[in-house]
């Protein structure tokens, strides 16, 4: 009978401490899971950039291209409402083209530029883009016979002021809810 007691003890703490975490996020919270922030590329200015050069604020990291004919143009439109919502310049947008042929860099500049000035289009070499996509898990394919295709993940990675991962989602379609979530990463 009293290691029953002992284990109802047990877990009444368990689930106690379990509700101790970070709650109500709206987006997918994946704190500890996802690599830092880190990558070298370059921005739309052809200037080297990498993870650090964004540590202190607050990053939503996008895969696509310029040329996409929906899913990155509804995306990068939610996160440009997601920075107008915020209206914080300590969020900042980047969007890595997975097609760094047809996104020279001012191509990149000028598209990421048409969304909101909180957006850097960033590219780099084969393997600088494959790096960061697998680091960061994120399958792409570019195929140019016999008809130009290019295919990318969805994926749409938040990191907190110190470059650590905190969000996910897959779903972009709330950009009032992401910018509650942005909120709060801002605040801490």
């Amino acid at each position: 009978m009293r290691s029953f007691a002992i284990l109802g003890v047990a877990l009444a703490f368990a689930v106690l401490l379990a509700g101790c975490g970070e709650r109500g996020w709206q987006m997918t919270n994946v704190a500890g899971g996802p690599p830092r922030l880190e990558f070298r590329l370059r921005d739309g200015s052809g200037a080297r950039v990498t993870g650090e050069s964004y540590r202190g604020k607050v990053v939503a990291l996008y895969f696509g291209y310029s040329q996409c004919p929906d899913v990155c143009p509804t995306t990068l439109s939610n996160l440009a409402d997601v920075a107008r919502r915020v209206n914080n310049p300590d969020f900042q947008i980047l969007f890595v083209t997975v097609d760094p042929v047809r996104d020279t860099p001012q191509v990149l500049k000028e598209y990421a530029n048409a969304f909101t000035p909180q957006m850097a289009g960033l590219y780099g070499d084969a393997n600088a883009l494959a790096d960061v996509a697998r680091r960061y898990r994120v399958a792409y394919s570019v195929r140019q016979k016999p008809f130009y295709e290019v295919m990318h993940s969805n994926a749409v990675f938040f990191f907190d002021r110190a470059g650590k991962a905190r969000l996910v989602t897959l779903d972009s379609s709330r950009p009032a809810q992401m910018a509650e979530d942005v909120q709060r990463l801002l605040a801490n």
